[in-house]
């Protein structure tokens, strides 16, 4: 048994962990050992940093120190912490957002000439659904309508709702949330609010805090949505792609450049700027440009391009070990700073492109949207001189690489269904469903946490899932897990789907017209896109007739990690969707904080957080809560049959 097996399942990973191990450095694996045992005030949430008078720990049956020296309570100090995680994570997505929203305003203003629209039908169904009108209008004016738009819901100083929710959620969700006072007007007036409001000696109410923080994470789903949706508009909406996943992806002899990060503005840029300098490459002696990406940017130009996935985030430092690299260009988001050290120990360059990202010893080539296709071919060039330095004695790649079906935005998945039924698309989800043919529908999202086994959770809740016929979508790391180890190919059907998702995938397959079957798990699309997968919700509840806490519909973000999960695992259980989460989030430490999340949040928006860290019983709960939906959906339906039929005879 190799020593690295409790560090990851991933096989190429496990080989790098060797090198890593002989070459004597220390990778994000032991840098998570040497923080054993964590901090337990921490870990559980109530050590409160908000003013300088602290840190304070609470203990509570230490008299005087079972509160903080201002007087809060544990139930306040982790709500605080808990929602200051959130606005951390709606800050993040939004900005990418608003970034991708300008870059669109410019195109159609004339200022961005290397960017164009590319899907004009999903800008006029967007402007559609947003209320703009379309009859006769030039595309660019409409773009720059809907840009505008998505704009103000970053700074409107009215109380009216932010345009992207308004207009995507159930009639249901629209009123809890008008209801609940959680429904967001401005989300960067939202981030503001909730840090003054946790500011020292504001607001004291756990449950108050938690309502704002709900609001802030309506905010993050919003910038999700509009994100998307423009990234969509700019550079294509993804459909169904085959390509590759694991370290083997990387060409000894081509030039291997990694995009690594989550805003595509650049990296896409990049990926269409190398089709045009593979010559350059040729002529230092290299056989072409290789691309491949880490981590949501990989996920952004996987779907859209094709273009393979090296690793995901726990793993980004083993990419560079293969020696095989020879430029990382980062963009922002999960980027570890100690890329920049271990670069050092090759000849790899390390590309910082965003005035809010920088490392320090890396090279900074400046994002300017109005001069991008000339950055790329910069950065490109730096990474052709910088293949002439390879050390050969240093490069060792594990030949480990597993085909990849991606591509599954909602639109190319409406496609798929709309072969068996072009009047309703979403009906072959939700008849299935009905007809007990599949459980549901399971969402994987999230990122990689060493604090269990890199990649561990995914493949094996994900397993149990399948086994049990449910139909499955990923975003986020967790596709990247299923890409890297073979889940998303059609040979994982054959292994892993029990009779009633094998039957429903194959049914799929007939109708689907593409080259290739269809994989176990659906690939969604970047974290960001997780606004694609609450659509899906969304549609599967209209069908229904039900609101969207009634759908059979779980989401499991096994191996969390970021602030930004906790935004989305927040507004989803907003979104009335029980929620699993592969860690212990730092709220136990209040009972009522923990019960507020756990339990009573179900009973105010049907949703709530699920945690569980072995993946056997995470993989049971997830099944109750499909299995509990469905009794309720039928019951719900018999119902509506029999009184139904009952006002017909009358």
């Amino acid at each position: 048994m190799s020593e690295f097996e409790k560090s990851t399942v991933d096989p190429a990973a496990r080989e790098m962990l060797g090198k890593a191990k002989k070459i004597g450095y220390l990778t994000t694996f032991e840098r998570a050992k040497a923080q054993e045992p964590r901090c337990a005030f921490g870990n559980t949430g109530i050590c409160c940093r908000i003013c300088m008078q602290g840190p304070c720990r609470i203990i509570p049956k230490k008299p005087g120190a079972n509160k903080g020296i201002c007087g809060a309570a544990d139930y306040t100090i982790v709500a605080r912490n808990t929602v200051r995680l959130i606005a951390g994570g709606a800050a993040a997505h939004s900005d990418h957002g608003r970034h991708i929203a300008t870059t669109v305003l410019h195109v159609a203003e004339g200022h961005a000439k290397d960017y164009k629209i590319n899907d004009t039908a999903k800008l006029m169904k967007v402007a559609q659904r947003i209320g703009i009108a379309t009859e006769g209008k030039p595309v660019n004016e409409v773009a720059k309508e809907v840009a505008s738009a998505a704009l103000l819901d970053f700074g409107r100083l009215d109380s009216s709702p932010c345009t992207w929710l308004e207009t995507t959620l159930t009639e249901g969700r629209r009123k809890k949330f008008k209801d609940t006072t959680i429904m967001t007007s401005s989300i960067n007036g939202s981030i503001a609010e909730l840090l003054h409001q946790t500011h020292m000696g504001v607001d004291s109410d756990p449950v108050n805090i938690i309502f704002n923080g709900l609001k802030v994470a309506l905010g993050d789903l919003d910038g999700e949505y509009l994100a998307t949706d423009l990234s969509d508009v700019l550079f294509g909406t993804p459909t169904p792609t085959v390509s590759e996943a694991n370290l083997g992806v990387l060409d000894p002899e081509m030039v291997n450049i990694c995009v690594h990060g989550h805003n595509p503005l650049l990296s896409q840029m990049v990926v269409d700027v190398a089709r045009q300098m593979q010559d350059e490459a040729k002529a230092v002696g290299a056989k072409g440009i290789k691309l491949s990406g880490i981590c949501c940017t990989g996920n952004e130009v996987l779907m859209r391009a094709g273009v393979a996935i090296a690793t995901n985030f726990a793993t980004q430092e083993l990419a560079i070990m293969t020696g095989l690299v020879d430029a990382v260009v980062v963009d922002v988001q999960c980027i570890m700073p100690s890329l920049r050290s271990l670069a050092e120990c090759f000849h790899t360059k390390i590309i910082t492109t965003m005035p809010i990202s920088k490392i320090p010893g890396a090279y900074h080539y400046e994002f300017d949207e109005e001069h991008a296709a000339e950055s790329a071919k910069a950065i490109i060039r730096l990474a052709i001189d910088t293949y002439k330095l390879r050390d050969a004695k240093k490069i060792e790649r594990p030949d480990l690489k597993n085909k990849v079906i991606a591509g599954f935005s909602l639109e190319a998945i409406l496609d798929i269904f709309s072969k068996i039924n072009p009047d309703r698309p979403i009906s072959v989800l939700t008849d299935a469903i009905k007809a007990g043919e599949i459980k549901g529908v399971a969402l994987f999202a999230g990122c990689n946490n060493l604090k269990g086994t890199h990649n561990e959770n995914h493949l094996e809740i994900a397993k149990q899932m399948a086994a049990n016929d449910v139909f499955m979508i990923a975003t986020g790391c967790a596709g990247q897990a299923y890409a890297m180890n073979g889940l998303l190919t059609p040979e994982a059907v054959e292994a892993y789907a029990g009779p009633g998702l094998k039957a429903f995938i194959g049914r799929l397959n007939a109708k689907a017209d593409l080259t290739t079957g269809l994989p176990l798990i659906f690939h969604m699309g970047s974290c960001v896109d997780n606004s694609r997968t609450v659509a899906l919700l969304t549609m599967m509840a209209n069908e229904m007739g039900v609101d969207t806490p009634q759908v059979p519909f779980v989401a499991s973000a096994p191996e969390p990690m970021s602030e930004k999960a906790v935004a989305i695992g927040s507004w989803f259980v907003a979104m009335g969707i029980p929620v699993h989460i592969g860690v212990i989030a730092p709220v136990t430490g209040s009972d009522l904080v923990h019960g507020v999340v756990t339990q009573i949040a179900k009973d105010v928006f049907g949703g709530h957080f699920i945690m569980e860290t072995d993946h056997q019983k995470a993989g049971e709960k997830l099944l109750a809560a499909l299995n509990e939906r469905n009794w309720k959906l039928r019951i719900h339906n018999e119902a509506a049959a029999k009184y139904s039929q009952t006002e017909q005879v009358v």
